[in-house]
């Protein structure tokens, strides 16, 4: 069996039929912790995001696709370059202090698609994730299963099989979480979702990005109203919600690289 064949495996059997199925409160906005120039020379924490961590202590390229659904294609955002991947990328190379004279690179491949369940993300996964040979996948889901009525015990699997199939290609994971907002609220049942990814997280070992905590943390802190981060449709962020997530995904990014302690990401 060849090494590129056996996500397509993973997931192939996932979407054919049932798995085995298993089943913190954050502060806010990181502040600008710019990571050494030559992460190399210095002591490394522990990383969980083991590859990205060896790209980042030399000079080379990293690949990082952002999956998802509307949260990361940038629905309610003014523009395409105000969706958090983009902003992503802008941060992670400032707080690397990549520039046009460096010899890394940080590019992010925007893979959101509005709408989209772990049905259809599973669907597309092969396509759009593993055949972009990303390095890091940054996944933001678990929003739009409950309100389109996806059971619980099918979002699980499929998140647990693209898990898989992802890490089988060598590149490094990290979870998004829902956001917190008025259109979830309202569908009952719909923060266990929430709550099975990060038991899902928590088993395989893979970080989370807990944006609804942070979201919650941003407004008992005064640095914005629930009206300033999400838009009139009750659903999607605003460009100011963009820009505070792409940071705190920055910082949770660099603390699994082991570049920088928890304690100064305050994610």
């Amino acid at each position: 069996m060849s090494f590129r064949t056996l996500p397509g495996l993973i997931l192939a059997t996932a979407l054919a039929g049932p798995l085995g199925v298993s089943g913190a409160c954050a502060q806010p906005d990181a502040p600008l912790v710019v990571a050494p120039q030559n992460p190399a020379s210095v002591e490394r924490l522990p990383a969980k995001l083991v590859r990205l961590a060896s790209l980042l202590g030399r000079d080379g390229d990293v690949r990082i696709v952002a999956f998802g659904s509307s949260s990361t294609a940038g629905a309610g955002a003014s523009s395409p370059a105000m969706a958090y991947p983009a902003l992503l990328e802008r941060d992670l190379e400032e707080r690397l202090q990549i520039g046009a004279s460096s010899r890394r690179s940080i590019t992010v491949i925007n893979r959101g698609k509005g709408g989209d369940t772990s049905e259809a993300m599973a669907r597309r996964l092969e396509r759009d994730v593993l055949g972009e040979r990303p390095d890091l996948v940054v996944w933001q889901t678990g929003s739009n299963d409950p309100l389109a009525g996806v059971p619980l015990e099918r979002f699980v699997e499929l998140t647990r099989a693209g898990i898989l199939a992802i890490r089988a290609t060598g590149a490094d994971v990290v979870l998004m979480d829902q956001q917190w907002c008025s259109k979830l609220s309202g569908v009952g049942g719909a923060e266990r979702y929430g709550e099975a990814l990060h038991t899902l997280a928590a088993e395989l070992g893979v970080p989370v990005i807990r944006r609804r905590a942070l979201m919650q943390s941003w407004v008992s802190h005064g640095l914005m109203t629930p009206a300033q981060m999400i838009g009139p449709d009750g659903l999607h962020m605003t460009d100011a919600g963009y820009r505070q997530l792409a940071k705190a995904a920055a910082a949770q990014i660099l603390v699994g690289a082991g570049l920088i302690q928890p304690s100064l990401a305050r994610n």
